[in-house]
């Protein structure tokens, strides 16, 4: 399933950000990390849409969003979500952050002051240290990877992918993640958003974990390799009454190797407020 279209446009200083909704209900906005998209949830979206309206979009320079040359670090991603947080007119929303998705949930929270009803964050990047060697690597050689061949390009990003995934990942995944990141355009922003990457984000973040007092499930991955669960046990102690829920046979792309058990953790959770009040 490659023909993944996000059919919405909302511009960002200049830039498209494209999205899409789905479903009847309370909302629910989805945040993807890197080096994903809002592809990635196509699997959990109709499950979640039986009882919410899903709010999703690519972020500034990934996917179907803008790919031009500019800020596309983690420092300008919460406030993309802020500003779409108010061109959907959206008030305390429930949310969901993956990876950089899940950082980008925190800084919108923590820096925007964006008041979220829930909020569930599935392995993300929040502690320090992250970042792979290839991250440190591109980091300090962004201009030499520019110049790659595409089948080299192509090469090194399906290799890095497919580390994230505790099991072979399927042809037809492969292609829609590795879609956007074709061709110039697309390898460019690839190796752009790598070297933007930088742990000053979560750095200047994590001392406000503690004052977090919206609910919080903290779902990871059992296989994550990127991000060890561990770290997701970290995490759970700095949040004060979060929730932490392992998920079994999941590398880093939980949405997409247990989409369902997945759900089968979120739900429950976003009921258990709705049952208590």
């Amino acid at each position: 399933m490659t023909d993944w279209v996000l059919t919405k446009l909302y511009e960002f200083e200049g830039q498209a950000i494209r999205y899409d909704m789905l479903g009847e209900g309370p909302p629910l906005v989805l945040v993807h990390g890197t080096p994903w998209s809002s592809f990635n949830w196509r699997h959990l979206i109709p499950m979640l849409a039986e009882k919410w309206t899903v709010y999703f979009y690519d972020l500034l320079g990934y996917g179907q969003s803008g790919m031009r040359d500019g800020d596309v670090s983690l420092g300008i991603q919460n406030r993309v979500l802020d500003n779409l947080l108010n061109h959907w007119n959206l008030d305390k929303p429930r949310i969901i952050g993956h990876d950089f998705g899940g950082t980008t949930v925190l800084r919108t929270h923590l820096i925007n002051k964006r008041d979220f009803e829930q909020i569930v964050l599935v392995d993300p990047v929040a502690l320090s240290p992250w970042g792979s060697p290839f991250f440190s690597h591109v980091n300090k050689h962004e201009a030499a990877f520019q110049g790659v061949p595409d089948y080299i390009h192509e090469a090194i990003v399906t290799a890095y992918v497919k580390d994230a995934a505790y099991r072979q990942m399927p042809k037809d995944t492969l292609d829609g993640i590795l879609k956007p990141w074709l061709g110039d355009i697309g390898c460019q922003a690839f190796y752009r958003q790598i070297a933007q990457a930088d742990s000053w984000f979560t750095d200047e973040i994590e001392p406000k974990y503690g004052s977090i007092t919206r609910p919080v499930l903290i779902a990871w991955g059992e296989e994550d390799k990127w991000i060890p669960i561990e770290t997701g046990m970290r995490l759970h102690k700095a949040i004060p009454g979060s929730e932490f829920v392992p998920i079994p046979n999941a590398g880093h792309l939980v949405q997409e190797e247990e989409p369902v058990a997945l759900f089968n953790a979120i739900q429950p959770f976003f009921e258990s407020l709705i049952i208590s009040a």
